[in-house]
Parts: structure tokens; C-alpha cells; sequence
């Protein structure tokens, strides 16, 4: 893991932490903020499934695969959502941002923009990362129109990728931003950015 180690990456408004199993209590107040987990497409953990889903984020850093982070809003001071570097490539400095999501509430304030440009900033200007992926089902078209709204534009689909808990097979669709777009990225997210502080 000497490519990639847990680290707190933060601005003014959110901090990303490394996961913990104290976070558990506000990570299952957050998913129950709009019932996340129904939303079938998604791998939102109930709360009764909260502290498995922790562990096993954890145990897959340990294996040196993922680096779980907690999302947490600095004006309350509270876990709002979780989110990784996962299917960690250091041989080749390929890294994707995923499994990630966040309480209902901060939904459309900025604070998911804000947390991808932090994730980003790291991987490409401190890992030196050649490419990030983002990966989402198919038929999730809101999770879909924000990977595209961060810059990143489609490779392509992969048919049947992952069968689901249901028994259901996901189409999934793979986004990338590349080393050489990462300054125009930049620039987009850092507008974004400032323009939800000034509103």
C-alpha cells in the first residue's frame, strides 16, 4: 500500500476521513434520510446492514484493493455519506472513485462536487494517476448525468458486468478522466464549486 495510504483530504465545507466503525451510528442516521437503500440500482446498506457493509470496506483496505472514506459536513460535524478509491491499480496508476453516496438532505448542496474534486486533486496532482474511472448501472441516469457533469465522458458498456443481490444483471457503464483533461476538469469542478458558496 505504498502508493495509496488512508489519508483526511478536506476544504471549508466537507472532510473526507478514513472510515471507522464509530462512524456507524450518523452512517445509518444518513441512510435512513430518504431511504437510500430502496433505490434498487444502488448499493446503499440498510441500517440493520450498516456495520457488515463498514467491515467489509475495511477488510478490502486491508488487502490493499480500496480506501474507504466517511463524508463528513463541517457545519454539523456529522457523517453524511461514504465513499472510496477502490479497484486500486498501482501498477499501472488506475484508480476509480465509487460506492458512493450520501444522505438525502445535502442531495443538490454541492457537497458531493466538492468531495469528487478533492478525490481528484489527490489522485492526479499527489498519486500522479493516469486515469480514474467511475463506474454505474446503466439505468441509473441520475448517477450517469453526474459522473458526465464532473467531465468525465463515457468508454463504454460493459453488457451483464455484475449480477445483483435481486438477481437482476447490471449493465455497467464505464467513464474515465484522463491525465491530460485532469487541468480542464480542474477548472470546471473549482467553478462549480464557487459558484454553489456564493449562492
Amino acid at each position: 500500500m505504498s502508493w495509496l495510504s488512508p489519508i483526511t483530504l478536506s476544504d471549508e465545507i466537507v472532510k473526507l476521513v478514513p472510515l471507522e466503525l464509530s462512524h456507524e451510528k450518523d452512517l445509518v442516521e444518513a441512510a435512513k434520510d430518504g431511504e437510500l437503500w430502496n433505490l434498487w440500482y444502488t448499493m446503499v446498506p440498510k441500517p440493520e446492514e450498516m456495520r457488515s457493509e463498514i467491515e467489509r470496506r475495511l477488510s478490502l483496505q486491508g488487502s490493499g484493493s480500496m480506501i474507504a472514506f466517511s463524508v463528513i459536513e463541517k457545519a454539523s460535524g456529522k457523517v453524511v455519506g461514504m465513499t472510496t478509491f477502490m479497484n486500486i491499480d498501482a501498477a499501472n496508476k488506475r484508480l476509480e472513485i465509487g460506492h458512493t453516496w450520501n444522505r438525502k438532505s445535502v442531495h443538490g448542496s454541492g457537497l458531493n462536487r466538492r468531495c469528487k474534486l478533492l478525490l481528484l486533486k489527490h489522485a492526479f496532482e499527489e498519486l500522479e494517476c493516469i486515469a480514474v474511472e467511475f463506474c454505474t448501472h446503466f439505468l441509473n441516469r441520475q448517477s450517469r448525468t453526474a459522473i458526465e457533469g464532473l467531465g468525465a465522458k463515457l468508454d463504454g458498456i460493459l453488457r451483464n458486468h455484475r449480477l445483483l443481490p435481486d438477481g437482476s444483471l447490471r449493465d455497467t457503464c464505464v467513464f474515465s478522466i484522463i491525465q491530460s483533461e485532469w487541468p480542464t476538469v480542474k477548472n470546471h469542478l473549482t467553478y462549480q464549486v464557487s459558484r454553489f458558496q456564493r449562492s
